[in-house]
């Protein structure tokens, strides 16, 4: 499966937006470079009250579906 490693800093205050209903995914820059969007609510599992922080892998099919995503650190 193809993969792509994500080091990610989203505070509280950037989810808001999520919250508000403003938006609904997230981009992000792989550590390769390349953009990804992401639905915000694959994250849903990893926000605490700091927000989303750490690293994380997230695997997706031949045709870009995502098909997991899981803390690395």
């Amino acid at each position: 499966m193809p993969s792509l490693v994500l080091d990610i800093a989203l505070s509280a205050e950037r989810l808001r937006v999520i919250y508000q209903g403003r938006a609904n995914r997230i981009l992000l820059r792989s550590r390769d470079g390349r953009r990804v969007s992401v639905p915000a609510h694959h994250f849903r599992q990893f926000m605490t009250h700091e927000g989303v922080y750490g690293s994380f892998e997230l695997e997706f099919s031949l045709a870009g579906e995502l098909l997991s995503l899981r803390r690395l650190s």
